[in-house]
C-alpha cells in the first residue's frame, strides 16, 4: 500500500489556543464562525470540477529527506508541477531564499510565491476550498503536524497565506485534520478514516456525530462513510486518500494490499467490504474498482517505505496525473483503468520515484482551487 514514512522524528509544540483545544475537550465544540454557527451554505466541490488552478509548495529540506534524497524531490515536485501546468495554472509556494533554484527547476509556466515553510504536502497543510454564497472560501483545518509527530510552526500558516494570495475568506474551525483525510464526491458523500480524524493526536473528545456536523455545516456534507484506517503504521494515522477516492459520485477507486504480512491487508480488506456494502447520500450503491499496485518498482529508491500504488492521482482541468513505476504490465492497465473511469481526460504518468520513497505521492503534493 501506498503510505507516507513517518519523515522527522521532532515534536512541536502547539502554542496559544491551538494547545488549549488540544488538551482542552471541551474547547472542540461548537462550529466556529465558519461552522456549524455560521449562517452561510457552503460546499466543497468535486476534484474533477473545473479549477481556477493548483496549489504546491517547494518546500522539501535536507533536515527532513536527507542530503541524498533531497536533490531527486525537489526534481520530482517540478516533474509534477509542469505537468499539471499543461493544463491549469500552477502556484507553487516557495521560501524566499529558495527561489532562484526553484525557478531553475519549474520553468517560466508556475507561479512562484514566497512563504515560509516546513514541508512540501501542500494537500494536507492548505485550505479545503468551498464554494456557496456566491463566493468562495478555504476551511483551515488547523494543521499540527499530523499529530504533532513533525515540525509545522510554518506549515500551520500555509493555509492563511493560500486564502490571501487567492483573495478568498480564510473559514476557521474547531477541528484538526488533513486535506488529504477526506475525500468527497461533490454530491453531499464524503469518505473519512477514523484512525485519522477520531484520534486523540488531534481531535479528543469528539465523536462522529460532532464530526458530522462541522463538516456537514463547513462542507455541505450530507454523508460521511468512515473506514477505519489504521493508527500509527504512517506519520498521517492512514489518510483517506491512501485508500479510497471519488471518480465521480456513485464510484470508488479503492485499494486493496494482498500481501498477507502487510498490517494494511486486513484493514484494506475490510475497506473494501464496507465500501461494498455502502450507499452515498443520495442513495446510490457504490461501484468499487481496484487498481492493482506494481508487481515491481525500479531499484534506485526502493524502500520498506516506498509507496508502491496508483491511488494517489490527481484530477486537473482535461487530465488525471498519475504515477508510474517502470512496471510496464501494471502501468498499462493502471493507464487503461484511470482512462475508462475519467472520460474526456488525458492520463499522464509521470516518475515520482523520489516522493514515493517518502511515502507519498502526486495527490499528497496538490491542493485544487475550484473555479468558482
Amino acid at each position: 500500500m501506498m503510505r507516507r514514512r513517518f519523515l522527522q522524528a521532532s515534536l512541536a509544540a502547539v502554542g496559544g489556543l491551538l494547545a488549549a483545544g488540544c488538551s482542552d475537550p471541551d474547547l472542540f465544540r461548537g462550529g466556529g464562525s465558519g461552522g456549524e454557527d455560521d449562517p452561510r451554505t457552503w460546499h466543497m466541490p468535486e476534484e474533477g470540477d473545473p479549477h481556477r488552478r493548483t496549489w504546491m509548495a517547494f518546500g522539501a529540506s535536507e533536515a527532513v529527506w536527507g542530503a541524498a534524497l533531497l536533490p531527486e524531490v525537489r526534481r520530482d515536485l517540478a516533474t509534477i508541477a509542469q505537468a499539471i501546468a499543461q493544463f491549469e495554472p500552477v502556484s507553487m509556494l516557495v521560501r524566499p531564499e529558495e527561489l532562484d533554484l526553484a525557478r531553475g527547476l519549474v520553468g517560466p509556466t508556475v507561479e512562484l510565491v514566497e512563504a515560509p515553510l516546513d514541508d512540501l504536502w501542500m494537500r494536507d497543510t492548505g485550505p479545503v476550498f468551498v464554494t456557496g454564497n456566491g463566493t468562495k472560501a478555504g476551511v483551515n483545518f488547523n494543521f499540527n503536524g499530523w499529530g504533532e509527530k513533525q515540525d509545522f510552526d510554518r506549515d500551520a500558516g500555509v493555509a492563511d497565506v493560500v486564502c490571501a494570495r487567492a483573495g478568498v475568506e480564510s473559514l476557521p474551525s474547531d477541528l484538526i485534520l488533513e486535506g488529504g483525510g477526506i475525500e468527497v464526491d461533490g454530491d453531499g458523500t464524503a469518505i473519512i478514516t477514523e484512525s485519522c480524524v477520531l484520534n486523540d493526536n488531534r481531535n479528543p473528545g469528539w465523536s462522529k456525530a460532532d464530526v458530522e456536523a462541522e463538516l456537514g455545516a463547513l462542507l455541505g456534507l450530507e454523508k460521511i462513510i468512515w473506514l477505519p484506517g489504521i493508527k500509527g503504521k504512517d506519520i498521517t494515522d492512514g489518510h483517506t486518500d491512501f485508500y479510497a477516492r471519488f471518480a465521480r459520485p456513485g464510484v470508488v477507486v479503492a485499494g486493496f494490499d494482498p500481501d498477507l504480512e502487510s498490517f494494511d491487508h486486513d484493514v484494506t480488506a475490510r475497506h473494501l467490504e464496507i465500501l461494498e456494502q455502502a450507499t452515498d447520500a443520495k442513495g446510490r450503491p457504490l461501484e468499487v474498482v481496484v487498481l492493482d499496485a506494481p508487481g515491481s518498482v525500479r531499484p534506485a529508491f526502493d524502500s520498506d517505505d516506498f509507496a508502491a500504488g496508483y491511488i494517489n492521482f490527481y484530477v486537473c482541468n482535461g487530465a488525471v496525473i498519475a504515477p508510474e513505476f517502470g512496471d510496464p504490465e501494471t502501468d498499462r492497465a493502471a493507464q487503461r483503468e484511470l482512462e475508462r473511469l475519467f472520460p474526456g481526460r488525458r492520463v499522464v504518468q509521470i516518475n515520482i520515484d523520489a516522493i514515493a520513497a517518502g511515502g507519498g505521492g502526486i495527490h499528497c503534493t496538490t491542493q485544487q482551487e475550484p473555479a468558482s
